[in-house]
């Protein structure tokens, strides 16, 4: 398999050299150059294989034979080493949690595939050590942080926007050590996005052999698609059309899920529920892209101005706006409606969603307004704890801590404050 850059002015290149680049020296993000759906066999069976099963069959023709079947297969069963329920919030609509992972957010599967893959490209050159430089949101950092952990080769480096992470998350990507360094910019999540790309294209870091873990890099994205086919699984024996509704940020999680549908999946239709970082609504309504700085919520990971992997979801309906509104939606919500909406989902269902899910719970609701025969499914994408700030005075609760947030709560932060891009290239060296 090769990758082309969004911005055609890159050489093709091998998935070994797209998830050490991260991104194409033109600029562009990674694109596979071939899409070959599944047998329809495979979804006939679905039922009776195991998640293992079901990734490798799906994640396969993307990486070819760079990485032996034994191997891939042992990727795979590391990266799912934990549960992906899908839980009844009330007739008709499910949550199809994320958050039962080692940081407990969605973005431990891609953290982890990734992190694994690297390691296998790198095991035959100890002395060759990559750089991972990601800007984070939320969770993203704590993922990537867990799943690049002690990994041989690897130095890792996470920008955040300081004051815009919730406590949990900050602790989970500033207090582990070893290969990760956390950076706390005085800034919003665009301006740490900006400071990555930057050093990318930057020829002086050559030498730091950069390469991300956004999920612009694609060894981050495309194992997204697996959680799409698990829920698939889950509720096949319904019979019914699917609409899967995605909080979204750099709308990553939906452009997998459209991968997924081009792979073959039988989903009727998807839902990008926003915050009031409204870029992808905006589009919808006038047909201009039309990017503005993000604006603080208490959906924090989703406050993005300029989501990176909207051209991806572009590509894959060849710019052809009439097939694309066929297929998704968009909605955008207020912190006050995403607040109401926990409320209620708790009060009605007794249901725990943290503004993330709130906010997904709330497009898939407008949205099933239009499908009365459909199944529709909310993402939840991080454990409620991760936003006890939030989540206990909204509801009136106290959130029991959970096992993987009692091994960091109480460490000590480490990070370094930076502001402009010449601090982190003086950081990098």
């Amino acid at each position: 398999m090769k990758y082309y850059s969004l911005n055609h002015n890159a050489p093709k290149v091998s998935f070994k050299e797209a998830v050490i680049q991260g991104l194409a020296s033109d600029k562009g993000l990674y694109f596979p150059e071939n899409i070959t759906p599944l047998n329809p066999a495979f979804f006939n069976v679905i039922e009776n294989l195991t998640h293992e099963e079901i990734a490798f069959d799906v994640i396969q023709q993307f990486i070819g034979d760079e990485i032996p079947e034994a191997n891939l297969r042992e990727i795979i069963a590391e990266t799912l080493c934990f549960d992906f329920p899908v839980v009844q919030v009330e007739e008709g609509i499910y949550s199809l949690e994320l958050f039962h992972g080692p940081t407990m957010a969605f973005k431990d599967v891609g953290a982890r595939f990734m992190s694994r893959c690297l390691a296998y490209f790198n095991k035959d050159n100890k002395d060759v050590k990559n750089t991972v430089l990601v800007a984070t949101s939320g969770d993203t950092g704590g993922a990537v942080a867990s799943g690049f952990l002690g990994v041989d080769g690897v130095d890792v480096v996470i920008l955040y926007p300081s004051g815009k992470v919730s406590d949990i998350q900050e602790k989970q990507l500033t207090t582990l050590g070893q290969n990760i360094k956390a950076l706390e910019v005085d800034g919003v999540f665009d301006d740490c996005q900006d400071m990555v790309k930057k050093a990318f294209l930057d020829e002086t870091l050559a030498h730091k052999n950069l390469t991300s873990a956004n999920s612009i890099n694609i060894a981050r994205w495309l194992p997204q698609m697996f959680y799409f086919f698990f829920a698939y699984k889950a509720l096949k024996s319904q019979n019914k059309p699917l609409v899967f509704s995605c909080p979204s940020g750099n709308f990553g999680n939906i452009c997998a899920g459209i991968m997924a549908k081009k792979l073959g999946l039988p989903i009727e239709h998807f839902v990008a529920s926003t915050n009031v970082n409204d870029t992808v609504p905006r589009f919808l309504e006038n047909g201009k892209y039309d990017p503005k700085p993000s604006k603080a919520t208490i959906s924090n990971a989703m406050d993005v101005g300029n989501p990176s992997n909207f051209i991806r979801i572009q590509e894959l309906y060849n710019n052809d706006l009439k097939a694309f509104e066929k297929d998704f939606s968009s909605y955008s919500y207020t912190d006050e409606e995403t607040l109401k909406a926990m409320k209620q989902i708790y009060k009605t269902d007794g249901y725990i969603a943290e503004p993330h899910g709130a906010v997904g719970y709330l497009g898939l609701k407008k949205e099933l307004e239009k499908h009365a025969d459909a199944i529709g499914i909310f993402l939840e994408t991080a454990h409620p704890i991760k936003f006890l700030d939030v989540v206990e005075p909204a509801l009136g609760i106290t959130l029991p801590i959970p096992a993987q947030i009692e091994s960091v709560i109480n460490e000590e932060k480490v990070s370094v404050r930076i502001g402009t891009y010449e601090e982190l290239k003086a950081f990098l060296g």
